[in-house]
């Protein structure tokens, strides 16, 4: 099969919110990746279609909505007739895979961790029980065997983080060809122009950026406001520190206390606006997985950020402890450090920018993974006969999955008669 005008199906957990969240900014950039090399994209989803906003602005997308659990997906499959369907988190792969593979077996089934799911559940489990994580503890998960079964059934799956690479190879090894490191990706043309960059002394407070729907940031704003500020508060008690997010909770909303000098403001248009006017992000996480898209966005716009080890985890940012903190007063302390410190904070600053074009440069890896999508589609029959245990789990997926689907599809259609 001949790649160049090949016909992919995106099918999406969600529709794409790039402005609201990191999963957003990924599927867009995997989206650029593609129609660079020549593709044309078709997205779908069974999500809800925002109703204020519509569909994303993404020129040259077509948009379509489809149905869980229903025969016209099946149809909308064969009219569609893509070479390539790109799974959005392992959860569309249980809920699609299967239609996908009966429907069209030679179209290349590709998975986009966007990050490892399980390592997040695992790290959070571990963290509320107050002990340290343990990898055999995340073997013996349910969604660790879900999200594994997944990725062997897939043909690639796309990893966005390189310790989750190392995480996946050292624990399953015989994973190693089915996996694809691609990372947030960035030309230089992301990057806020150095004319409007804002300069040290014109910046001033802290910020915290984060979708409210993702534990790990909600558990980090609590973290921040609880045992984290108060440290700050008594170095620099003129400073402020601004929380931005989509989807905040009243739980987080509650917590502006304008004594404390603490504001939660919600979601901004332009996240990129209020980073270029604060001196430094802080990333307090204490769990979580894959890459950190609040890091990537400071880091583009300049802006220092104080970390904890998770936050940096899968950059090489994470190898300089002089700038991560994982408790309350080590975090204090170099958020301080940065606040004060011109010449700490410039230096941080360029390091940031540098890692970035060395690591995450888009046209490094628009080759490598063009490379890997020719040889998959020249290769694809060797490469499935090579898969046992995912040819295994395929079946006996589509042989479950695909009456309990039928169950449900014959019983919404009794219901519907019913009403009428």
């Amino acid at each position: 099969m001949e790649k160049k005008g090949t016909k992919v199906l995106i099918i999406g957990l969600s529709w794409p919110q790039p402005e609201a969240t990191g999963a957003g900014i990924r599927m867009v950039q995997l989206i650029s990746l593609l129609r660079s090399q020549g593709f044309h994209i078709t997205f779908c989803s069974a999500a809800a279609i925002p109703e204020t906003e519509g569909y994303p602005d993404l020129p040259g997308v077509q948009f379509t909505p489809v149905k869980l659990n229903h025969d016209s997906f099946d149809r909308f499959l064969k009219s569609l007739n893509p070479g390539m369907v790109i799974f959005d988190r392992f959860l569309t792969e249980e809920y699609f895979g299967w239609r996908v593979a009966r429907t069209l077996p030679r179209a290349l089934r590709i998975l986009d961790t966007e990050d490892l799911h399980s390592l997040r559940h695992a790290r959070e489990l571990a963290h509320r029980e107050g002990r340290s994580f343990d990898p055999t503890v995340w073997r013996n998960l349910d969604i660790t065997k879900r999200e594994l079964a997944s990725i062997f059934r897939s043909d690639l799956s796309l990893i966005i983080s390189r310790f989750e690479m190392d995480f996946l190879e050292s624990q399953i090894p015989s994973l190693t060809n089915r996996l694809f490191y691609l990372p947030f990706l960035f030309a230089e043309s992301d990057f806020i122009p150095k004319a409007k960059m804002k300069k040290f002394s014109e910046r001033k407070d802290f910020i915290f950026v984060g979708n409210g729907r993702h534990s790990p940031n909600t558990d980090a704003v609590h973290y921040l406001k609880r045992e984290i500020w108060p440290e700050i508060r008594k170095e620099l008690p003129h400073a402020g520190v601004y929380v931005f997010g989509a989807h905040l909770s009243k739980e987080i909303t509650a917590l502006t206390d304008s004594k404390q000098q603490f504001y939660v403001k919600g979601w901004v248009p332009d996240v990129s606006e209020v980073l270029n006017a604060a001196r430094v992000s802080l990333l307090p996480l204490r769990f979580g997985a894959g890459l950190k898209g609040k890091l990537f966005e400071a880091i583009r716009c300049g802006t220092p950020s104080a970390m904890t080890s998770m936050g940096a985890e899968g950059t090489a940012l994470a190898g300089m402890s002089s700038f991560l903190g994982d408790d309350p007063e080590s975090f204090a302390s170099i958020a301080v450090s940065l606040y004060t410190d011109e010449g700490l904070w410039k230096d941080l600053q360029k390091k940031g920018v540098s890692v970035l074009r060395k690591d995450f440069s888009k046209e490094g890896f628009q080759k490598s993974f063009s490379s890997k999508v020719d040889f998959l589609f020249h290769n694809l029959e060797k490469h499935r006969e090579d898969n046992l245990i995912g040819s295994i789990l395929l079946h006996h997926t589509m042989a479950s999955t695909r009456y309990l689907s039928k169950w449900i599809g014959l019983k919404e259609a009794v219901a519907k008669k019913k009403k009428d």
